[in-house]
């Protein structure tokens, strides 16, 4: 289901927590909002739409796919860049890295590890920086 988009810098600041299998329904709901807002916007949390949970859905392209609690192993090509948040009005400036390996459980809550690198490693990075409270 299309959820609204939260704009609550209050609620934004709060850590999430760990998702578990009774999250599921968070997984369908990001996807389904992700797409709703595909013409500006390429990737989502789930804070982003009300749930303090670690998830993301990342659009790469054609494809999108969700990250259920995503862990940053491994990371080089450290570099400055500005970014942007459906969530948040303006641009803001940023640290990201080039290259990216991930741990994560997929939508099946299957262990899974990814190397990512550029523009699908930019969002990864913003997406799990949602998790902490961080605005960028």
């Amino acid at each position: 289901m299309v959820q609204k988009i939260v704009k609550d810098p209050i609620f934004l600041q709060q850590k999430s927590e760990p998702a578990t299998e009774a999250d599921r329904q968070v997984i369908v709901d990001l996807m389904d909002t992700l797409k709703a807002n595909s013409d500006r916007c390429v990737g989502m949390a789930a804070n982003m739409i009300g749930v303090r949970k670690q998830i993301i859905v990342v659009a790469a392209g054609p494809f999108m796919f969700p990250m259920v609690n995503p862990v940053i192993t491994k990371k080089s090509g450290r570099y400055e860049t500005e970014e942007s948040c459906l969530s948040l009005e303006g641009v803001r400036p940023c640290t990201r890295y080039k290259e990216i390996e991930v741990d994560y459980l997929d939508q099946n809550f299957k262990p899974q590890h990814g190397k990512y690198t550029d523009f699908t490693a930019q969002i990864i990075q913003h997406e799990i920086q949602h998790f902490s409270g961080d605005l960028i």
